[in-house]
């Protein structure tokens, strides 16, 4: 039974070892995909800051040429329509920087739940480490005290086998005795049978 139970012992602490390598490719693969999340709102945060640069500079040739539309009517509609691809040009710009700030926040909530789940994983790595820890001082534990059992079974045996000697030669011992007091025993009826004649 104890064999058993130290057999199940391995079984249990190689579970563990297997889960533990399992918990730590996890942790790796999450640490990677961090990682990554992180250069990308990095380049995020540049290309807005470019963004912003650009809608600055174009807001300025804006209102460039709306003084050019007050000093001149001759080139009013040359510059009413240089404002207006320059007011469509702002607004994609400016629907790209939204676009653009809606994904880093997006980004940064991501980043937090990875940064939670990655917790999670460190100290599922953790537990899973105490439980094989656990596991192999368990099936130590074990192999200790089935060797104790053994050692012990194999005193008993050896004590038995020199019982078992003991009482053979005692048995012999009576049998001999035995025999001298039935001859003792003869010779002293024919004394007594002598004397009565």
């Amino acid at each position: 039974e104890m064999e058993i139970q130290l057999s199940h012992a391995n079984r249990v602490a190689a579970e563990a070892q297997k889960n533990l390598r399992n918990t730590q490719a996890v942790l790796k693969d999450t640490q990677i995909h961090l990682d990554d999340a992180l250069r990308t709102q990095e380049d995020l945060k540049e290309q807005v800051a470019m963004v912003e640069r650009r809608a600055n500079l174009l807001q300025a040739e804006v209102e460039e040429l709306r003084a050019a539309l007050e000093q001149t009517e001759r080139s009013r509609k040359v510059a009413e329509q240089e404002l207006l691809d320059a007011s469509e040009r702002v607004q994609l710009l400016h629907t790209q920087n939204t676009s653009l700030i809606n994904t880093k926040k997006k980004l940064e909530t991501d980043i937090v739940q990875i940064q939670g789940e990655m917790e999670e994983t460190i100290q599922e790595a953790r537990n899973a480490e105490e439980k094989a820890k656990k596991a192999i001082t368990d099936a130590a534990m074990m192999a200790e005290e089935l060797k104790k059992e053994q050692d012990t079974s194999a005193h008993l045996e050896r004590m038995k086998k020199n019982l078992d000697v003991t009482v053979k030669d005692l048995q012999h011992r009576l049998d001999e005795a035995e025999q001298l007091a039935l001859k003792g025993g003869k010779k002293q009826l024919q004394k007594l049978e002598a004397r009565v004649r």
